[in-house]
């Protein structure tokens, strides 16, 4: 049973002056697994009354400052790697095998690579007589999403910290457990008071009252699109930055000259871990109509082998979802299918045999889909896979582009100039040909409704800093 009943704001933990205090549930089991604080308005105030008047001090600091505390940060996050993987698992569900390889990985690389960018950081340039610097905006609102709640945190944190600005912490409502270990870190590690804070509590309060403050300079937001104008609305009365990381439905396209072995791993890797609930996961696949049957022969084995179960076992591969609520909108997306015709060939409604207690669901595929369809076209948040038949590769990238959305695509070719083509031609943020290792150090973002902004590396860090040109030195 967990308890925390603080938020962590300038430097201590403090009891909230305007919340509640929740119970949370484990997605596995339905059972009661911790007791979280919920922040209101007045705490917000106090957080961000905190990170400005820390601000000026810190803004300050020397890049070899920042360079060693930010490797301090890491040295003590990797100290608490396990505890921060038995947290992402708590509070997720996620498989704790996956917790430690995928989630804690991914968010020590963060603060280990941003002290790398910062070693070479052109922050001034000298054009003719004109000095230009880039500049630490101001207070940074950090709003993250409950998929990845170990990652998100860590990299908006270390981009902000980087570049010198101080920050307020927002994590999902359904995920604490991992920002409060963060903030455990970052206090271990010696971040200054008021630099870092941690305010838990209900987006439609916290959220909005970070996005609608007027010290905040900055906000990154990770979530969804409907929270992500929510936000836009409440910043514009101060005309802020918002930098937005928002959802997806991205393709894999299979070309006519595939490894069916690769092509599977992808869907695997981006599409069934985490239990789908990847906001890049290639939940639409396309493959070339001759090649459907084989494709099948391939990937309904590797599915039925996916052993679904308790997350805190070290051989499950699949646990449950985060909630009640996202199970059934998983399940709502799966009858959508089946009413819209499409034919189901693996999974479907329900849950699997002898996993009645948690949010578990079946790993579902679907063939004879369309790209009209909503199971096609709408973010499902589940390991819910829609299988497009083509017939040419521009048929394809047609039906691969034919979204709103732009984050992530994917392509699978044994010729690697005609899948970098075909790469180059998806409208998207991010493409991985022949399940690529994934560098979390490249910049991430999206095209079209997947967002506005970019994390990670020097692109993540320039979302904290403003342009200050000087005439006359």
């Amino acid at each position: 049973m967990r308890e925390h009943t603080k938020l962590y704001i300038d430097g201590a933990w403090r009891e909230p002056l305007d919340g509640t205090v929740i119970e949370l549930t484990d997605p596995a089991t339905g059972e009661v697994s911790g007791r979280v604080a919920l922040g209101g308005e007045a705490d917000v105030d106090l957080a961000v009354a905190a990170a400005n008047r820390a601000f000026p001090a810190f803004s300050r600091t020397t890049r070899q400052e920042r360079i060693a505390l930010l490797e301090r940060i890491a040295d003590e996050y990797e100290r608490r790697a396990e505890d921060m993987a038995q947290a992402v698992t708590a509070e997720l569900g996620c498989p704790l095998p996956l917790s430690r390889a995928m989630h804690v990985a991914a968010g020590l690389i963060q603060f280990r690579a941003a002290a790398q960018v910062l070693k070479t950081f052109a922050f001034t340039e000298e054009r003719g007589t004109t000095h230009i610097r880039q500049e630490p905006i101001g207070v940074a609102a950090l709003i993250t999403p409950w998929n990845f709640p170990a990652l998100q945190p860590a990299g908006k944190t270390a981009s902000a910290l980087a570049a010198g600005c101080t920050v307020v912490l927002k994590p999902a409502q359904l995920a604490p457990y991992s920002a409060v270990v963060l903030a455990e870190i970052l206090e271990a590690a010696g971040v200054p008071a008021g630099v870092f804070n941690l305010v838990n509590g209900r987006g439609s309060v916290i959220g909005n009252a970070l996005s609608s403050h007027p010290d905040v300079a900055v906000v990154s937001f990770t979530g969804s699109g409907e929270a992500a104008l929510q936000v836009n609305a409440a910043a514009a009365k101060t005309a802020k930055r918002v930098a937005t990381e928002l959802g997806g439905k991205s393709p894999q396209v299979i070309m006519p000259d595939a490894d069916l072995d690769v092509a599977v791993d992808t869907v695997l890797t981006w599409l069934m871990a985490n239990t789908g609930q990847i906001c890049s996961a290639p939940s639409r696949t396309l493959v070339p109509r001759e090649r459907l049957e084989e494709f099948l022969s391939v990937l309904l084995p590797r599915i039925e082998s996916l052993r679904i179960g308790d997350p805190r076992s070290e051989d499950t591969d699949m646990g449950p979802l985060i909630s009640a609520e996202q199970w059934q909108t998983v399940q709502h997306y799966i009858q959508s299918g089946l009413d819209e015709g499409a034919h189901l060939v693996a999974g479907g409604p329900g849950k699997p045999d002898g996993l009645e207690e948690g949010h578990f669901v079946k790993p579902t595929v679907f063939t004879g889909v369309t790209n009209d369809m909503s199971i096609a076209q709408e973010e499902i948040f589940g390991p819910v896979m829609s299988i497009i038949t083509y017939d040419t590769v521009d048929d394809a990238v047609e039906i691969a582009n034919d979204t709103r959305y732009g984050l992530a695509g994917y392509v699978t070719g044994r010729d690697v100039a005609d899948a970098a083509d075909v790469a180059s031609r998806i409208e998207a943020g991010y493409v991985i040909i022949n399940n690529a290792e994934f560098d979390w150090t490249a910049p991430w973002g999206g095209y079209k409704e997947s967002g506005n902004g970019r994390e990670w590396g020097p692109e993540g860090m320039q979302e904290y800093l403003e342009t200050k040109v000087v005439l006359g030195r």
